[in-house]
């Protein structure tokens, strides 16, 4: 059976979560389903020009991250996916300190989630070890506008819009050069009918960018409600294990992203527990997590 790679949120915002969480996957395999492993960890620290698709929250801990990160052979992904950087931006010493940090001293090569096409160009030019991933900030809905992003070159991976997710005859068509680039959003809980997803998201650009603007106020149904994942469930484009392994990895897809880095380390745990832990071991590894760590409910 191919291994299911699971790329996972909150390398900033969750260091202490997954220092704890990463031992416990490597020391106790037993308990985690033998058919996946961790692909990737992605994330942004707090106040970061470059930062997207949520607001970072995490402490610049760069050098204890990276040793994290290289304790367990993990590949860090910085999600540097701002949709409205300029020229002037590329100078930001916080984020090109921590490049520097991440192209020299990742031990599995360093990953940057992008959506800026001037970003990934100065990127290239100074960071020669990253390799990229386009990001679902770029709400590719229309397919061929995907396969377009699927056939860049300088493209490792791509994270579809999830609204993409049922259109799996579609999938199931492309080459599998193209489908081992594909990388799908499996828990997202936004409405499916949603318009302005784009503007959520430019919303958050422009905060990271230091711009004075109001929130972003969803219209949505249930947008009030906040993340749940019994609903994310509901959602036509959630992808569940069941799907992971009945449709999508015999079809030849690996790659399965899990959102949560704006959310609190309980319900992150929850996730990891669903897609990783063999049903019979989730107490164990949920008594481990909590009685050894402060989890944040929220």
């Amino acid at each position: 059976m191919h291994i299911v790679h699971y790329h996972l949120p909150g390398l900033f915002e969750f260091y202490g979560f997954y220092k704890l969480f990463l031992s416990v996957f490597f020391e106790h395999r037993e308990f985690f389903y033998e058919w996946c492993d961790i692909g990737s960890i992605y994330g942004a620290p707090a106040d970061c020009m470059w930062g997207g698709g949520r607001a970072g929250f995490g402490d610049n801990l760069t050098d204890d991250i990276l040793n994290l990160m290289n304790e367990y052979k993990i590949s860090p992904r910085l999600t540097f996916s701002n949709s409205l950087l300029e020229k002037k931006h590329l100078s930001d010493k916080k984020c090109n300190e921590i490049c520097r940090k991440f192209d020299a001293g990742a031990v599995n090569n360093c990953g940057v989630i992008v959506y800026s096409d001037l970003l990934l160009s100065y990127l290239k030019e100074h960071y020669p070890s990253f390799y990229y991933v386009s990001s679902t900030t770029k709400v590719l809905t229309d397919f061929n506008l995907l396969v377009n992003e699927l056939e860049r070159d300088e493209l490792l991976y791509v994270v579809p819009d999830f609204r993409l997710n049922g259109c799996f005859d579609k999938f199931n068509c492309l080459a599998a050069e193209l489908k081992n680039k594909v990388e799908f959003l499996c828990n997202e809980c936004c409405w499916s009918g949603c318009k302005d997803r784009k503007l959520c998201y430019e919303n958050v650009s422009r905060k990271n960018l230091g711009e004075y603007c109001p929130d972003f106020v969803c219209s949505a149904p249930g947008g009030n409600k906040g993340y749940r994942f019994s609903e994310a469930m509901k959602n036509p484009g959630f992808i569940g294990i069941n799907e992971i392994l009945n449709i999508y990895l015999p079809a030849g897809f690996t790659n399965f992203k899990i959102e949560g880095r704006g959310l609190g380390s309980a319900i992150l745990l929850e996730f990891l527990l669903y897609y990783m832990v063999k049903p019979e071991c989730q107490l164990k590894v949920r008594e481990m997590m909590y009685l050894d760590c402060m989890l944040d409910l929220f």
